[in-house]
């Protein structure tokens, strides 16, 4: 069982999957329930202050290289432009909602793209985020539950 919770918990951190992944991974590997749920919404919360390290500090050095630059930069257009308009208009509850949605291309690490894109000041926006994350992290469980067990 710890070993399903480690990679539960590597799943959660994971751009590939987040809890998203990670919660369902540890269910139907037959971790506890509970804990699997405290875990994973941990390790994605935990997400956001690495990730506005990474743009705060180390993104400045790596600019410098093209190769890096014109990553960037596709993958900042790519997060305007999914929720862009609605993180503008919304801001606080734009990001939690956006973050919120258990679909693919939504998360915390497009939302804290998009907050660090839009200046939403630090601490409103990891609010944002760890609300949305819970609120996901509510949904994919309830869903692994009732799909583990059968609906009837």
């Amino acid at each position: 069982m710890p070993d399903e919770l480690l990679i539960a918990v590597l799943w959660s951190i994971s751009p590939f999957g987040e809890a998203k992944v990670g919660i369902p991974y540890a269910i139907f590997n037959e971790a506890n329930v509970y804990i699997t749920f405290l875990v994973c919404f941990l390790a994605n919360v935990l997400v956001y202050p690495i990730m506005i390290f990474f743009l705060d500090y180390l993104n400045q050095h790596f600019l410098k290289w093209r190769f890096y630059k014109k990553g960037a930069i596709k993958v900042a257009r790519r997060v305007k432009t999914g929720a862009g308009s609605n993180i503008s208009r919304f801001g606080f509850w734009g990001i939690l909602i956006f973050v919120m949605l258990p679909v693919p291309g939504t998360g915390v690490y497009a939302g804290t793209i998009a907050s660090y894109l839009f200046g939403m000041p630090y601490n409103k926006a990891f609010l944002a985020n760890s609300i949305g994350i819970f609120f996901s992290c509510i949904m994919v469980w309830g869903m692994t539950m009732a799909t583990y067990h059968g609906i009837n």
